[in-house]
């Protein structure tokens, strides 16, 4: 059995910076992703990464914004956000998988409670 916890959210003024943390408990081995759902929005791919860290992908919109990157030793996955616009608003969830990393939701097995993350304009 795997539990998420995220961290890091908050409220930032557009152009600013965060960084999430993901910290896994139980089994490591697994892909990681981040997804972000805003009110009254699907939830959408944001990135992923594969369990040695070396694969990773990103949605276009984040794209040269947004970094994946893990500590296995740590067992705890990051997304630094910079350049944040207020398009970007909404609560990020991390996500695991036994396989290797997806940019589709559903192909993920476990899932942390969410964390929100507020751009002001």
């Amino acid at each position: 059995q795997v539990q998420l916890v995220e961290s890091g959210g908050g409220l930032v003024q557009a152009g600013g910076s965060l960084r999430l943390s993901c910290a896994a408990s139980g089994r490591t081995f697994y892909a990681m992703g981040w997804f972000r759902q805003a009110p009254g929005k699907e939830r959408e791919f944001v990135a992923a990464i594969s369990w040695s860290g070396i694969s990773t992908s990103y949605a276009d919109s984040v794209k040269g914004r947004f970094t994946i990157s893990r500590d296995n030793a740590k067992n705890t996955v990051y997304l630094q956000m910079n350049s944040l616009k207020p398009e970007d608003t909404a609560v990020y969830s991390c996500a695991a998988r036994g396989k290797g990393s997806s940019r589709s939701w559903y192909e993920y097995d476990y899932w942390g409670q969410g964390t929100q993350v507020t751009v002001s304009s």
